[in-house]
């Protein structure tokens, strides 16, 4: 009984989801502590601090930002009108060619590749396969439920982090880019034979038309598509008050995290081996958090609480890292992401519950969007702010100076969610577009 509040059961649906995407999870996860060895490596041999390397990802952030702005939204359309698999396992399958540039070589000019390929790659799945999991999760799960099962989806992706990171310790820093494409590699070859289509594609009229007409006709419905989902969530208050929330929580965390490591790596001296500590650490807890305390604790007081106090937490996080006085306190603020991380699925139900069956990926997507403008945003700021302060020409003695301004937008998310007004409309189809309809 207890599994069943939890929202286990409601998973069993889910297997040939969440199996593969779990190992997708797992393969990406290995390679993060080891990349900025290898970027600095490749890009500043012999130094501890590399600004080329944090102004490169600042701009592969910003482009990222600038063309998932279209892309998560198209994307959460295509899923809701033509299904969900094709668009998962076109994801999932992104990752796989930029790092096996990184396997063959890890010289300057393969670095440079590898990040020409990788901003394509999380231009179409870094923030999409979560929405279009959700969408599909949607489809199965009672809105009873959707918390706990959502709660568990991100859980799942804690859990595939921890081991990911347990990986990464383990085998040796020549193995880890071969295994984790053998990895890459299965995700989307399993989704493809065992993955079951919830969506059911309306019938389509063929007729005679020149290829000019085609390309005016697929513009018309994508503009037609992305102002329903525009609609949908401006005429929403909860949707438009998350939208906020998803906005100014994501400027301040994808601050953070363009920089975090190489931060970490030129004040304290953190290696593959801590990083690998800090995020293992981070993702024990948040399996916990996710797949038990969320589940059992939204029932009581609901997903805005938890939000409020996930928001809290994540100040905290970038308070401590952002104000560090020794190598310790990053420990410690890696351990308010056990909180924190139950930012994402609360978010998640609150979007779902306020949103018909039939148009889960568009608003799942189109708020992505959102969050996808303040990716953009961030590193614009963040990049230069953290190389000049890193540097010895700064006005006074704050490294991590960058991050404490990153905590402010985090503050403005908590006071949008205070006054955030939630809603159960996920059972009606009030919206208008009947476009895809459900597999019965």
């Amino acid at each position: 009984m207890a599994w069943k509040n939890c929202g286990f059961w409601e998973l069993r649906p889910l297997v040939h989801l969440l199996f593969p995407l779990s190992i997708h999870w797992i393969a990406e996860e290995m390679t993060v502590s080891v990349l900025v060895d290898v970027v600095t490596n490749a890009l500043c041999p012999g130094e501890s601090t590399c600004s080329e390397a944090i102004y490169i990802s600042g701009l592969q952030q910003t482009v990222v930002g600038i063309f998932k702005m279209v892309v998560l939204p198209l994307l959460g359309q295509l899923a809701d009108e033509y299904g969900r698999k094709p668009l998962l396992i076109l994801t999932v399958s992104t990752t796989i060619i930029p790092f096996t540039l990184l396997a063959i070589n890890e010289s300057k000019d393969f670095v440079y590749a590898y990040y020409a390929l990788r901003t394509i790659s999380y231009i179409i799945s870094q923030g999409s396969i979560f929405c279009i999991a959700v969408a599909y999760a949607a489809d199965f799960v009672s809105d009873s439920k959707r918390a706990a099962a959502f709660s568990w989806i991100t859980g799942l992706f804690s859990a595939s982090h921890v081991l990911g990171n347990l990986l990464a310790l383990l085998l040796p820093e020549n193995c880890i880019f071969p295994v984790s494409i053998a990895l890459l590699i299965f995700c989307p070859v399993y989704m493809y034979f065992f993955l079951v289509e919830t969506v059911e594609s309306a019938p389509r009229r063929h007729q005679e038309s020149t290829f000019l007409q085609k390309v005016v006709m697929v513009l018309k419905n994508r503009y037609k598509s992305m102002r329903d989902a525009a609609l949908i969530v401006v005429g929403s208050p909860t949707l438009r008050g998350i939208s906020f929330v998803s906005f100014f929580y994501e400027l301040g965390m994808s601050g953070i995290t363009t920089v975090l490591f190489y931060y970490l790596k030129a004040v304290f001296g953190f290696s593959k081996d801590q990083f690998s500590e800090i995020l293992m650490m981070v993702g024990v807890g948040s399996i916990v958090s996710q797949l038990v305390v969320l589940p059992l604790l939204n029932p009581l007081v609901g997903e805005k609480v938890i939000l409020c106090i996930a928001l809290l937490a994540s100040i905290a996080y970038a308070l401590f890292y952002g104000l560090a006085w020794a190598s310790w306190v990053p420990y410690l603020s890696a351990s308010f992401g056990v909180i924190y991380v139950l930012v994402k699925p609360s978010t998640y139900t609150i979007i779902s519950k306020a949103t018909s069956l039939n148009n889960q990926g568009k608003a799942q997507g189109f708020i992505a969007g959102v969050q996808s403008i303040a990716s953009l945003l961030s590193p614009l700021a963040m990049s230069p702010l953290t190389s000049w302060f890193l540097s010895s020409d700064t006005p006074f003695n704050c490294k991590g100076f960058s991050i404490v301004v990153a905590s402010i937008c985090m503050m403005i998310a908590l006071c949008y969610a205070f006054t955030l007004r939630t809603e159960d409309n996920s059972g009606s189809d009030k919206e208008e577009d009947i476009e895809t309809p459900l597999l019965t």
